[in-house]
């Protein structure tokens, strides 16, 4: 989610000038990424006028960001005391409450920024994304389309929109949402040539630029192979470092780079971002392009891993956090695997971990009893990744890559989900996934942060198979 909060304001004209100079100055250096610098320049702002609401809440801001919320939150309120109806304090102490949960409050806080200014179509969609956390999607739908309403070029409304429909499985409105998003702009203003609009391709050079996550990649590279057989199309793929190898190993594209590579500006018909392919491509829920398998590992890396995995038993392979970094990830991710012993007292099962990085140090000291095999500190890319898995008899794991990349080489995967900001892509309600048909299923968390019927389910379910 896209809200669009902790951002400095203005002074008022009441505060002192050097002050103000103080504080105009701190914006400056926030600008340029110096949090420290602007930090000591609101402090001596505040220091020359302790009545200077703004700079108390830029404060708020910058102990935030540096994972202090008892102190953010402590400026945020000397804010608010000092300026009731300083509409942006409103809107980052909400925004704030919101993240850590306090959802109540944050509401309170919302209402009264709309009071203030019922014209303001961040505070709009701040109190959209609210519900939407809250799984009150009509009323969030309704805060977004009023926010567009509002300012047709505030584009932050508009994206939150897109998960929301695309979550619904709403994909001709939602894709088109999805355009107004700006992870790209660093490949917009790197190539020369225009970007793809649907234009034929037949006999031209297309570039697809990279977006997002692993699994965002791995999930829709199916779109270069749908271009590549509908055209007589040139595709360049720009990827992830650790997915170029598996990417070039399936041998259908003419070319793959990582982002690390030296990547060409000119010579170039098109390009395009991976993520702008549906909406191109026109994809429906019906006509998701879902030919599964469309990535496999070589035989010989297959048979290089298989001489390091456990003979006896179904092979499972696990993964049960994600990368730490990811917004929603304390909720994706499963603390401990000791929350997982239901499922090694299932007897004839040999457990594979594919953690990599998060996790590993647990991986490599499991619990007493679990007839675990790591493999993280092992692997190299995706490449080695996919060979391993296409050793398993099935993938456990919570919303990671290695779900896009079991679902992708068609192997049986069971996604662990979280019921607090579920990932749009796997849609409400369903325990399958029309992006991976037949071999994925879905286990979903009933409230928010319990795994144990989750894990339950899946124990049932492990003792089943």
């Amino acid at each position: 989610m896209m809200a669009d909060m902790k951002q400095p304001i203005q002074p008022s004209n009441s505060a002192r000038q050097q002050a103000e100079a103080l504080y105009f100055e701190g914006n400056a250096l926030l600008e340029h990424g110096d949090l420290a610098g602007a930090e000591t320049c609101w402090q001596k702002a505040i220091a020359l006028a302790p009545d200077f609401a703004e700079a108390y809440c830029n404060l708020g801001f910058v102990f935030d960001k540096k994972g202090a919320p008892a102190e953010a939150e402590s400026y945020y309120r000397t804010s608010l005391s000092l300026d009731p109806n300083c509409t942006r304090t409103l809107l980052n102490l909400g925004a704030f409450l919101a993240e850590n949960k306090r959802f109540d409050e944050a509401v309170v806080l919302y209402d009264q920024a709309i009071a203030i200014d019922p014209r303001s179509p961040v505070a709009w969609t701040n109190l959209g994304i609210l519900h939407t956390y809250l799984r009150r999607e009509q009323e969030a739908e309704r805060c977004y389309r009023l926010a567009m309403q509002l300012d047709p070029e505030y584009k932050n409304a508009e994206f939150n929109l897109s998960y929301l429909l695309l979550r619904q499985g709403r994909f001709e409105e939602g894709w088109q949402r999805l355009e107004s998003r700006n992870w790209y702009a660093v490949l917009a203003n790197h190539f020369t040539c225009p970007r793809w609009q649907g234009e034929p391709l037949s006999g031209k050079s297309l570039v697809i630029g990279y977006e997002a996550g692993h699994g965002d990649m791995i999930q829709f590279y199916r779109y270069a192979l749908v271009l590549k057989e509908q055209w007589s199309v040139s595709i360049t793929l720009i990827c992830h470092p650790a997915l170029k190898r598996l990417f070039e190993i399936q041998g259908t594209l003419d070319q793959v780079l990582s982002f690390e590579d030296t990547i060409p500006q000119t010579g170039l018909d098109f390009w395009t971002p991976l993520m702008s392919l549906p909406y191109r491509c026109e994809t429906r829920i019906e006509t998701i392009p879902a030919a599964i398998p469309y990535i496999k590992a070589p035989a010989d890396l297959v048979n290089k891993w298989a001489e390091k995995l456990p003979v006896n038993g179904l092979r499972v392979g696990l993964v049960w956090k994600g990368n730490p970094k990811f917004e929603n990830d304390a909720e994706r991710s499963i603390p401990s695997l000791q929350l997982l012993a239901a499922l090694w007292s299932i007897p004839n099962i040999q457990f594979i971990s594919l953690q990599k990085g998060a996790g590993e140090d647990e991986a490599e000291n499991p619990p007493a009893g679990m007839p675990l095999t790591h493999m993280g500190s092992q692997i190299q890319d995706f490449a080695d990744t996919a060979a391993i898995v296409a050793n398993l008899d099935l993938v456990i794991c919570v919303d990671t890559a290695i779900a896009h990349l079991a679902g992708a080489m068609g192997k049986p995967c069971w996604v662990l989900l979280p019921y607090y900001m579920t990932d749009w892509r796997w849609m409400n309600g369903r325990t399958d996934s029309p992006w991976y048909p037949e071999s994925m299923r879905l286990f979903r968390q009933a409230k928010m942060g319990e795994w144990g019927s989750v894990i339950d389910e899946v124990a049932q379910a492990l003792s089943e198979l």
